[in-house]
């Protein structure tokens, strides 16, 4: 199975993405983020059944979104993610979230991951199995 370096997400931005200042909401980005992040690892084969069955898990250590542009409702964007490294027992994962209409950059973050023993509930080594899965890459080829 090849895993391809940068994952794509899809979503059309609806009514409940939108906060009172008309524009989607911050938590919005980040859901979409976390949505990304597991469909890559799907598409890796890595699934949260995989995991559970391996007794460990990936846990959010830092979050760092620069909001750049808005959206809005009725906007089709992308969320695009790549891991960018593996360390012992952490992993940095960065995102892009797109508009293609207009090709405009409306994000972009990192996440800072940790790999942990879920009996235990503290940080273990990310096995090769698992780092094999994703290519380290520096993100999409922009035009």
């Amino acid at each position: 199975m090849n895993t391809p370096p940068v994952f794509e997400l899809s979503v059309t931005v609806t009514d409940a993405h939108i906060d009172e200042l008309g524009h989607v909401n911050n938590l919005a980005y980040l859901r979409w983020m976390l949505d990304a992040a597991v469909g890559h690892s799907d598409a890796a084969g890595w699934t949260t059944q995989r995991y559970l069955e391996l007794g460990a898990t990936w846990v959010v250590r830092s979050h760092f979104i620069e909001y750049l542009l808005p959206a809005f409702e009725g906007d089709v964007i992308v969320a695009q993610t790549w891991v960018s490294s593996f360390q012992k027992v952490r992993s940095v994962r960065n995102y892009r979230i797109v508009r293609p209409t207009d090709g405009a950059v409306l994000a972009q973050a990192e996440t800072n991951w940790a790999f942990i023993d879920l009996q235990h509930r503290v940080p273990t080594r990310i096995p090769d199995a698992i780092a094999e899965r994703f290519p380290v890459c520096d993100g999409p080829v922009t035009k």
